[in-house]
């Protein structure tokens, strides 16, 4: 380990290449908390899109007519507004709406908890979509067999319908959520310390932003890559058998 923290630091002092997270203990602190972070947005938002998407797509197919109404009224509100302005409107708008309603002085909500149910909303409106896709091309013939079978609508849903259509539309949830992953970045923007913010708050101590852009973009390359890997490996593991195939 010493080897390794006077190699770079004789990389800056020799060649000027400032790669301070490898030799300096304060920034390479700062720097793997904005990764637990970034990793906690990631996880907790997305398991939160997922379940906010199969919500949704259950309403739209048995919830009726109010229900359908309310679900499309919300994909349009989150899908057509950035998510930026989204987080902002929660943190900046709600959160003190809120605050001044509940006892006490501090934020009722924390920005690391907003910025989660930001991005939540944000792609649940998309995985909504994603799952009312694959929902309609569960074959009928199918939702007729377990009808005869005696199952009620919600059982088919949950047990037939619900399933099936997760393992068809796991190609389209891939790209929302690695959409999503890169997303989690806009945290930045309500002082989250997640890997951005981290990162520049290195670059501007030790005046290395070329160097901290550089390990950004090679984090994201093999964050979201690992992902993709991994998304793959669930989709071979999954695939209905004969689906896709002539």
């Amino acid at each position: 380990m010493m080897d390794m923290v006077e190699f770079f630091a004789e990389l800056y002092h020799s060649h000027g290449i400032n790669l301070s997270i490898f030799y300096d203990s304060f920034d390479r602190d700062m720097f793997l908390e904005g990764i637990v972070y970034t990793a906690w947005l990631s996880v907790a938002s997305i398991a939160g899109s997922l379940a906010v998407g199969a919500l949704g797509a259950y309403l739209q197919y048995s919830g009726g007519r109010w229900a359908n109404m309310l679900v499309n009224g919300y994909i349009h509100a989150f899908r057509n507004t950035p998510p930026l302005v989204q987080l902002y409107f929660f943190y900046f708008a709600l959160g003190p709406t809120l605050s001044g309603m509940l006892p006490g002085t501090g934020p009722a909500i924390s920005n690391v908890t907003w910025a989660i149910v930001s991005l939540t909303l944000y792609a649940g409106a998309f995985n909504v979509e994603i799952f009312r896709a694959g929902i309609e091309a569960v074959p009928a013939s199918t939702i007729e067999a377990a009808d005869a079978l005696g199952m009620n609508e919600r059982q088919i849903f949950r047990k037939i319908v619900l399933p099936l259509s997760i393992r068809i539309s796991l190609t389209g949830l891939t790209n929302n959520l690695v959409n999503l992953i890169k997303t989690t970045t806009n945290a930045f923007a309500i002082a989250v310390p997640e890997i951005l913010y981290a990162s520049s708050q290195i670059w501007s101590e030790s005046m290395n932003a070329l160097e901290m852009m550089i390990v950004l973009l090679v984090f994201f390359m093999l964050m979201i890559g690992l992902f993709t890997w991994l998304m793959k490996i669930l989709e071979r593991a999954t695939a209905v058998p004969g689906w896709g195939h002539a």
